[in-house]
């Protein structure tokens, strides 16, 4: 009873901060609505500082938060990805940021057209529990580059992460410029019903409805980084050694608890056996051991560990083949939250583990007759954040890239989309909806200002009343064919 109260209290406290904060937020940006180049890049540059100072510390929270988190996973996922984005901003920023000429319709001459690019205002930032520095820092790298001010609410499921990411942002940053907000669901509850001039949530598609829901009531624009089930197609005549250990990195990254690891693989069903063998082997090589491996990462919580069991214990029942692949042949049900990679054969489509996104370390093989048997499945379900196809038939590519709908696609690899730089990032359908990093970022955060310009000579007064002259009748045979 008394750590209820303790909780509510601290919600309460953390509730009023958000409300706070976003007043004071607003009353900033009202001051200074168009922050100069030259701001915005100190910001980042700032941000940049901050990171690479604390990276050790930021690495250490991280793997607190998880049990075991590999540091190389955190140095490739989170830091390295988070200081290139800075630097990439950094040398386009001045070239986003120039108004662009637009054309102007010889009806309306002399005249210019030019699209300005304007802060927005006041950003929130929904960050998830799985990558909790890279899906911070992402968001508010765009948002700064744009020029707004940032709210950023970090998981309740990741205490010492949050914690100290707080400690250096607000440590560095004036609160009316970026804040962060810590607290549990109630607190994400009210935090995403604020009347924020964009909101960017990352999460589950369970919650971005809800999210979305609480923003509609404000009209704020939101951009949803979903998931769903990431198809990972292997074809007829791909060398199998190569697709499977792409697939494997892919799939064990992070113990599978990534937007974009493949979900299910679709393989050809006389190649399936062949699949399971280069998968053990390829995992194997990676890791050789899992319970005291630093490399392989834990699953985040003892509630993630137990839906991903039950998902386990749901498809065994239902008759699935479970392939348990764990190369040391250690004891992993006591005192461990590492769940081997696992395989499952023979799946159907009334398993768990076939209906919601996995999230963790079980990867379904779904095998199939022909390409377009493997197409056909995909579609006929919801759109997938990523889709990946293995295969050098440069004919099969196309036929892939032309026949599905996904929010990004790799041929050839796994996952790697994410960290070009000069690629948008978004899902499609129920995995998401508009696009953030690079140039894409700063134009989410903006809002494309239409201004045309006249001078003192007036072309428009020749279609002013009255009507009907021989002029008019001109202009409108001219214009209107």
């Amino acid at each position: 009873m008394g750590a209820t109260v303790v909780q509510l209290t601290e919600s309460k406290k953390q509730i009023q901060h958000t409300h706070r904060t976003f007043d004071d937020q607003t009353k900033a940006f009202r001051k200074n609505p168009m922050p100069s180049i030259s701001e915005r890049k100190e910001n980042l540059k700032r941000l940049k500082r901050l990171i690479l100072t604390n990276q050790d510390r930021l690495i250490e929270a991280i793997d607190r938060d998880f049990s075991c988190r590999s540091k190389d996973e955190t140095l490739i996922a989170e830091v390295m990805p988070s200081i290139q984005s800075i630097n990439y901003t950094l040398k386009h920023l001045d070239a986003w940021m120039k108004p662009s000429k637009r054309h102007v319709s010889m009806l309306f001459r002399p005249a210019s057209n030019r699209v300005h690019y304007q802060p927005k205002g006041v950003v929130g930032i929904i960050v998830p529990w799985n990558y909790p520095l890279y899906l911070a820092v992402g968001p508010l790298v765009a948002s700064l580059s744009a020029g707004n001010r940032s709210m950023i609410k970090m998981s309740e499921y990741t205490p010492h992460t949050s914690a100290l990411f707080k400690e250096i942002i607000e440590g560095s940053f004036a609160g009316d410029l970026v804040t962060v907000i810590t607290g549990e669901a109630d607190v994400a509850a009210d935090f995403s019903a604020q009347p924020f001039d964009h909101l960017l949530f990352t999460g589950s598609t369970s919650v971005g409805r809800m999210v979305m829901k609480a923003a509609a009531k404000n009209l704020t624009p939101v951009t949803l980084e979903l998931g769903g089930k990431s198809p990972a197609i292997v074809s007829p005549d791909v060398p199998m050694e190569d697709a499977a250990q792409r697939i494997a990195f892919g799939k064990a990254f992070n113990a599978g608890q990534t937007c974009v690891a493949p979900d299910y693989v679709l393989c050809p069903a006389d190649r399936v056996q062949a699949f399971v063998d280069e998968f053990r082997s390829r995992f194997s090589e990676m890791y050789p051991t899992i319970r005291d491996n630093d490399d392989y990462t834990a699953i985040i919580n003892e509630r993630q560990y137990a839906r991903l069991q039950s998902y386990l214990d749901d498809a065994r029942a239902k008759g699935a083949k479970v392939i348990e692949i764990n190369p040391g042949r250690e004891n992993l049900g006591d005192g461990t939250r590492k769940i081997p990679l696992t395989l499952l054969l023979n799946t159907t489509p009334d398993m768990k583990v076939m209906q919601d996104e996995i999230f963790g370390p079980l990867l379904p093989v779904v095998g199939y007759t022909d390409l377009e048997e493997a197409i056909h499945y995909i579609n006929e379900r919801p759109r997938p954040l990523a889709l990946y196809f293995f295969g050098y038939d440069k004919e099969q590519q196309q036929y892939v890239v032309h026949q599905t709908h996904s929010g990004g696609m790799c041929i050839n690899d796994a996952l790697m989309h994410v960290a070009q730089d000069d690629l948008p990032f978004g899902g499609i359908g129920d995995s998401g909806m508009g696009h953030y990093h690079g140039k894409e970022g700063f134009l989410t955060f903006s809002h494309h200002r239409a201004i045309f310009t006249k001078q003192k000579f007036n072309s428009g007064q020749f279609v002013y009343p009255p009507h009907g002259t021989p002029l008019h009748k001109m202009i409108y045979k001219l214009f209107i064919r």
